[in-house]
């Protein structure tokens, strides 16, 4: 582990990607979701937002980042599990929902909730 923050993050995620692939039998292109990171150090942030709308009713919205090495390529459309192992074991499956914002220690990653593959 090269990056200092990382020895501070207790979430491991597993990135996998869809890609193409052809059955070598009956050469058809279909696609296969391929495990292309595992168990990378990283950092799981939860934000709660409330907003107050015209009618005086709030809404609350909760945004999602994961803090990652700044090294690890996370490609569009990809599935991210986060596994928390402590205190309590967790798993949460998300997808990049923007461009990372990548600085000299980290990077940071917005989620969503993963819906499938485009």
């Amino acid at each position: 582990m090269g990056n200092p923050l990382e020895r501070l993050w207790k979430d491991r995620c597993t990135i996998y990607q869809q890609l193409k692939s052809t059955d070598p039998q009956t050469k058809l292109t279909g696609f296969v979701e391929v495990e292309t990171i595992t168990d990378q150090p990283c950092k799981l942030s939860f934000e709660t937002i409330t907003t107050t709308n015209g009618d005086h009713v709030d809404t609350i919205a909760q945004n999602v980042k994961l803090f990652l090495s700044p090294d690890v390529i996370v490609p569009a459309g990809c599935k991210i599990v986060v596994k928390r192992l402590h205190p309590t074991k967790r798993e949460w499956i998300y997808a990049q929902s923007g461009e990372a914002g990548v600085f000299t220690q980290h990077q940071e990653i917005p989620l969503v909730p993963f819906r499938g593959y485009a």
